[in-house]
């Protein structure tokens, strides 16, 4: 339930390098450019579930994380060393934690990339009766994420991207650390799990709301966990923000991906893979996905 990230350590702040002016190695990057066309062909060609959507929710992911990691009043750049380092520190506590983890920064954006990987182009409720082996393999929870999180995980550990992973989680902990990032993250792209929906809201509620004690507040331990606390359920709502960001973005842009989602929908319909028409419902839908869920 809650993700472990690392404390701010000042030494690693100080060493740390602008990211611009890190070279990743070029067989690193060839294998990166070989991992995402993968997975764009694992990809099916669906109106709404497709690559071109993946690639829409990765540029919202990335314009999210820069909101939270670098927020707009502050000018960094133009900051000498001494307050730069400063200025990380009291980053890393208003970000809990995620501004100093750039493996939790790298996840948000993977997790983004491989979400819809071979998403079949209808609801879970409807893919476990199409594939119930699939559905009693996961538990009948989140099947379509599950199966996307085990394709992409298997293509990942391969060993022709075995520099790439090297590169990404540096050892067996990172390794650990950054699957589980990616199930917490993917497993909350599922908008139709009710249970998760409303476990995820309270979880929000208790992390926010509830005011710490002053004893609980000079307890190291309650307050780093409070801090883990904080940070994952920010990185799941960052992604559920992200997954449906064309609901928040111009009109046309909603109207465009909303189109496409009825239009698979439809199709579904027609060919017997669902039973409700998306025309008969489909309005009272949009406005109650803006209400209960946007």
């Amino acid at each position: 339930e809650i993700i472990t990230l690392p404390p701010y350590n000042n030494k690693i702040a100080r060493r740390q390098r602008d990211w611009e002016e890190i070279q990743i190695p070029s067989h690193v990057m060839d294998q990166l450019r070989c991992f995402v066309a993968t997975v764009a062909e694992l990809h099916q060609d669906h109106p709404f579930h497709n690559f071109s959507h993946t690639s829409h929710m990765v540029m919202a992911t990335v314009k999210h994380l820069k909101r939270i990691v670098v927020p707009t009043d502050l000018d960094i750049e133009n900051e000498d060393l001494f307050v730069k380092h400063k200025t990380a520190a009291v980053l890393h506590e208003h970000t809990y934690g995620i501004t100093s983890d750039p493996l939790t920064q790298f996840a948000c954006v993977f997790s983004s990339l491989i979400h819809h990987v071979s998403h079949p182009g209808i609801p879970n409720i409807n893919f476990v009766k199409e594939e119930p082996m699939l559905a009693e393999m996961y538990k009948n929870r989140s099947v379509a994420e599950q199966r996307s999180l085990t394709l992409s995980w298997d293509l990942l550990v391969k060993p022709e991207f075995a520099d790439l992973k090297l590169a990404i989680c540096g050892d067996n902990e990172g390794f650990a650390r950054f699957r589980q990032l990616l199930v917490n993250m993917v497993m909350a792209t599922d908008l139709g799990d009710k249970e998760l929906r409303k476990l995820r809201n309270r979880r929000w509620e208790d992390a926010f709301r509830n005011p710490e004690s002053p004893q609980e507040e000079s307890d190291p331990s309650t307050s780093a966990n409070d801090l883990n606390r904080k940070a994952t359920i920010v990185i799941e709502h960052l992604i559920q923000a992200a997954n449906v960001s064309h609901t928040m973005q111009h009109w046309e842009i909603y109207l465009e991906w909303s189109g496409k989602l009825f239009e698979e929908l439809y199709a579904a319909y027609r060919q017997g893979r669902t039973d409700r028409n998306p025309a008969d419902f489909w309005y009272e839908g949009e406005a109650g996905f803006f209400e209960h869920y946007v």
